[in-house]
């Protein structure tokens, strides 16, 4: 039988090469009791090394650091995804455009000619479009939210009741066939949700590392959204899955 440290292991090798752990199929694999699977899950998740789910465990959001840290992780697929997403706006289109450093690519990537309105609750993203002589900008109130540089709270959701754009553009920290779009803040999940209700078309900006992932709380069911735009280097199984779910991919 193995050591409590080899097993854990043995998990976390299982976990990011089969995508998911199911508890009763390791338990009856290892010879250990389910409660016992149950154990290491609770220890890796404690270690960030997987989000535990109902029945077993999925592989954990890389997006937990803090903000500088994240604007160093996959640069080019995130201008890769910005440029995708620019390129769905027409002129003079009203855009909902989310906080996080994937979005803060995307206000980087509108040309300076960009004419429409863009509404944000994220500091980062505002300050960005302070050359866009064009375009006006609406930024929101509330609470600052420091992970992802963004306002929440019942000032950020008011402000929203107002609100009809034609673009909505979400980030989140996973996208994953079985877990949906998900992310680690449940305060965050709620704007989020009310983004994309204020939209007539709602994309998620999910560069690679975000695909396979899961994270703590719910943010739309995949049928809520129009496309997830990610970049080419993602698992291609995780794509036929994503897609036999009806999710258009745009990369």
């Amino acid at each position: 039988m193995l050591m409590p440290a080899e097993r854990r292991e043995l998990l976390v090798e299982r976990l990011h090469s089969r995508g998911k752990l199911v508890s009763k199929d390791l338990a009856a694999e290892l010879g250990v009791s389910d409660d016992i699977i149950r154990r290491d899950l609770r220890d890796m998740a404690a270690a960030g090394l997987c989000q535990r789910v109902y029945g077993g465990a999925l592989p954990a959001s890389p997006a937990a650091g803090n903000y500088a840290e994240r604007t160093q992780v996959q640069p080019d697929a995130k201008h890769h995804v910005a440029a995708i997403a620019v390129g769905l706006l027409p002129p003079r289109a009203t855009l909902l455009l989310d906080g996080g450093t994937t979005a803060l690519e995307v206000a980087r990537a509108l040309p300076l000619t960009f004419d429409g309105t863009i509404i944000t609750h994220s500091v980062t993203v505002a300050a960005a479009l302070l050359e866009h002589a064009e375009a006006e900008v609406i930024v929101l109130g509330g609470r600052l939210f420091k992970h992802s540089a963004v306002t929440c709270g019942p000032t950020t959701a008011a402000a929203l009741e107002g609100v009809r754009a034609d673009f909505c553009f979400l980030g989140v920290t996973g996208v994953h066939p079985q877990a949906g779009l998900t992310t680690d803040d449940y305060e965050e999940a709620a704007i989020k949700r009310l983004f994309s209700r204020r939209a007539a078309e709602t994309f998620i900006l999910a560069s690679s590392e975000k695909i396979g992932a899961a994270s703590r709380f719910t943010v739309l069911p995949m049928q809520d959204i129009s496309g997830i735009i990610t970049n080419p280097s993602v698992d291609p199984d995780l794509l036929r899955d994503l897609q036999g779910r009806g999710v258009t991919i745009l990369s």
